[in-house]
């Protein structure tokens, strides 16, 4: 969306710049002669004042050397008849004694209305250059006799006269700016009315022809010329908008001709692809049932090697409980025997209870341990065939899938390693969970530890956030760089050609990401193995 612009009338720029610009001159003028006038009046009040000032105290030195007793009141009356202007608002006379103290001496007041003021003998130092006050000025000036400081006189000038003549100042300032001002206005409305014109002319006859689209027309000669070079400018604009839009129609009639053409050649070429495509759809369709058919295969395949691993592990116990039943038969048949014989011995029933305790225990343990490994086969078969959601505890899965392989491990000299809660129970589905599990260990047994003694397996559990993170790492010979970047695309192997379908961690992947609704990555900045971080959502078992 385009920025909108703040627009402005050329009238109101006009009056407003011809107004602003009078202001500013007017102001400016009027401040500088204020400060000229008041200035300039400072400096005669003060010069004025300092004249007063050594006037009056060469008049009071007489009186203050007098001893007569009315010198006091006789300098008052003569001050009175000297001061002959308003300036003057206060005069003190002090005298300065022998001993060097400094007294009050007399004193002039213009008005008897204004207050007395107190001595200024404590500021004799400071008053001896002139010090405005805001409605006066003030001077202290010595009064010499012989060359000997006799006294000192206190001056007090009003600055009223002249801060009244400068508000008058500003009243007729003022009163001159708005009538400027009011003159600029009528001054800016006349030559805008005479500018106008031929400008609203100009834009009645453009939106004319922006009206009619008749870009042949052309502008009439301006009364001014930088209005008439626009209408120049115009008038040749409007020219080249004429051709252009003769060429766009010509071009656009070439265009239509070409599509046409294209349309047909477009239809035929549609005709052939949908048949391609047809065939590619089929293609497909066979190739994802082979897939699919494929990925079958593989769980199957390692359902086949839990089966033979169940079957030799499951063959030790019963082997063993078959021969211990055999010997306690053979037993039992000598003690028949000798019973019936009436030639048994204590010791020898005694010896045969002891033999044949120690039989059934062995038959027992090994009858428990292949029912307990069928038990576990059984869960992980049934799980690894279903895909549905159930409660179960986390380390119980591992322990039981850990125990369906455990042939497998031990045939590979394998040591894994587990760290997960004892009490970690969730919602989830644990058929995925196994045959990724199942996946994992097996493709580390025939890949990662393929020419090594031992290998170590290490599988950490933890739920965080209801999410369950399971990381699988080994200590193998690892992946070559160039397969990390396709370890979970379909038909990936090290051992094409040797029985391997290269299907194994693409069909990981596939439960992780779908079955799990998880994810699943492969961490390419370790020196040894694999590690590989597994996260998906799961629900914590109510208790």
């Amino acid at each position: 969306m385009p920025h909108l612009i703040n627009t402005m009338s050329l009238h109101s720029r006009l009056v407003q710049s011809i107004m602003a610009l009078c202001a500013i001159i007017l102001l400016t003028v009027s401040t500088s002669i204020i400060y000229i006038v008041d200035e300039q009046g400072n400096k005669n009040i003060a010069s004025e004042t300092r004249a007063w000032a050594n006037i009056l105290a060469s008049n009071s030195s007489v009186f203050l050397e007098s001893e007569n007793d009315n010198s006091q009141s006789k300098l008052k009356s003569e001050l009175e008849k000297l001061i002959s202007t308003t300036l003057i608002n206060r005069i003190h006379v002090y005298r300065s004694n022998e001993d060097g103290s400094i007294e009050f001496f007399s004193s002039y007041n213009k008005n008897h209305k204004f207050p007395a003021i107190s001595d200024k003998i404590d500021q004799i130092s400071q008053l001896s250059t002139i010090h405005y006050e805001e409605n006066h000025l003030e001077l202290i000036v010595k009064i010499i006799e012989e060359q000997r400081t006799i006294g000192y006189l206190f001056i007090q000038s009003s600055l009223l006269k002249k801060q009244n003549f400068i508000s008058k100042l500003i009243y007729v300032m003022f009163g001159f700016l708005i009538f400027v001002l009011i003159l600029s206005f009528s001054i800016s409305q006349w030559l805008f009315n005479k500018t106008n014109q031929p400008i609203a002319k100009l834009i009645e006859d453009v939106g004319q022809i922006s009206q009619n689209k008749n870009y042949q027309t052309q502008l009439a000669t301006q009364p001014y010329k930088e209005l008439d070079i626009l209408a120049k400018n115009i008038n040749i604009l409007l020219l080249r908008t004429d051709k252009h839009i003769t060429t766009i129609i010509d071009e656009h009639q070439y265009a239509l001709s070409q599509n046409q053409a294209l349309e047909n050649r477009l239809s035929a070429r549609t005709d052939a692809l949908k048949e391609s495509n047809q065939e590619l759809l089929s293609t497909l369709e066979k190739l994802h049932e082979f897939q699919g058919q494929l990925v079958e295969t593989e769980k199957m395949a390692s359902l086949g090697d839990l089966v033979a691993g169940i079957a030799h592990e499951v063959n030790t116990p019963i082997g063993l409980g078959v021969t211990a039943s055999s010997l306690l038969a053979d037993k039992l048949s000598e003690i028949k025997t000798a019973f019936e014989d009436k030639t048994l011995k204590s010791s020898q029933l005694k010896k045969f209870l002891t033999d044949s305790d120690e039989n059934v225990s062995i038959i027992f343990r090994n009858l428990e341990r292949a029912a307990k490994l069928i038990s576990s086969f059984k869960k992980v078969a049934v799980d690894q065939s279903s895909a549905e959601s159930r409660t179960f505890n986390v380390k119980g899965l591992l322990d039981e899938v850990l125990l369906t392989l455990s042939a497998k491990i031990k045939s590979a000299n394998v040591t894994i390693s587990v760290i997960c809660p004892d009490d970690l129970d969730i919602n989830s589905k644990p058929g995925p969970i196994n045959q990724i599990l199942i996946n994992l260990i097996l493709n580390s047994i025939y890949h990662a530890f393929e020419g090594l003694d031992h290998g170590t397996i290490a599988i950490n559990v933890m739920n965080l956030s209801d999410q369950l993170h399971i990381n699988y790492s080994d200590d193998g010979i690892g992946i070559d760089n160039s397969m990390k970047a396709k370890i979970f695309d379909p038909f990936t192997t090290t051992k094409r050609g040797s029985g391997g379908s290269g299907l194994g961690m693409h069909l990981v992947y596939n439960l992780v990401t779908q079955a799990l609704d998880g994810h699943i990555v492969l961490e390419d900045d370790i020196e040894h193995g694999v590690s590989f971080d597994i996260t998906f959502p799961v629900e914590l078992a109510s208790t």
